[in-house]
């Protein structure tokens, strides 16, 4: 089974350099649709049974009211669902590109369950549980304030613990470093299949290990790759696991 996390950044592409970036910030209002192709052709080459998306529109005039998750889905072929990022009681809703910011899930086959929920503190709360061939995904963007997100993982590690194997993945903006995911992992017994610890930000030059795939130990674990492509600001995480059914 092949899992994919990525970032995408709503489609707004990657640029080369920092300074590109700040020069190049009007993409987060208007972005071409050639970004979003290159992502899409990417995936579909990959052919995962299971995607986790952040940062995607769901249909903003940003990207002239494409929606991407449905774009993304029949592209490759997959069921999706996605919910906007802020939670139910978001302030924002009536600002026309935050209420259609999302994170998304697609699956090769349509999800017996899902649930969607949210985080008690921080600015993004979505926490996109499904269960998928025997296999739990909590998909998770986290704080930027390292306060914040530390209250956010407690509730996480309450969340996920199960009697089933678990995987959590997704933007976890551990700009501190690793170490703040060892209380997670230690309390849901989860593995890192990042061993060599490569940095996923920014894409045009990485050093930072923002993005993961936290693994249940008892999951067979195949393969692991960070692929080099600069189609956003962070680089994808594509796993491959021992089918459990």
């Amino acid at each position: 089974m092949r899992i994919i996390v990525y970032n995408i950044a709503y489609g707004t592409g990657s640029p080369r350099a920092l300074f590109h970036h700040i020069c190049t910030m009007h993409r987060y209002l208007r972005t071409p649709h050639k970004h979003l192709q290159r992502i899409m052709d990417f995936i579909l080459e990959c052919a995962p049974d299971m995607l986790g998306l952040i940062e995607v529109d769901t249909g903003s005039y940003r990207t002239n009211f494409i929606n991407q998750v449905e774009a993304i889905a029949n592209h490759i072929s997959h069921h999706h669902q996605s919910s906007n990022k802020y939670g139910r009681e978001f302030f924002g809703s009536s600002i026309p590109i935050l209420r259609k910011q999302a994170n998304a899930i697609l699956t090769k086959t349509k999800l017996p369950e899902e649930n969607h929920h949210f985080f008690p503190v921080g600015f993004k709360k979505l926490i996109i549980e499904a269960k998928f061939n025997g296999v739990r995904l909590f998909l998770v963007h986290l704080a930027i304030n390292k306060r914040v997100r530390t209250m956010q993982l407690s509730h996480l590690t309450k969340l996920a613990k199960c009697d089933e194997p678990v995987i959590i993945g997704g933007d976890f903006n551990t700009f501190s470093g690793e170490h703040e995911l060892r209380h997670l992992q230690e309390e849901l017994d989860l593995v890192n299949p990042n061993t060599d610890k490569q940095p996923t930000f920014p894409s045009w030059k990485p050093h930072k290990q923002l993005d993961f795939m936290l693994c249940s130990r008892s999951l067979r674990i195949k393969d692991f790759r960070i692929a080099d492509v600069k189609f956003s600001d962070h680089l994808p995480l594509i796993l491959d696991i021992e089918d459990l059914i």
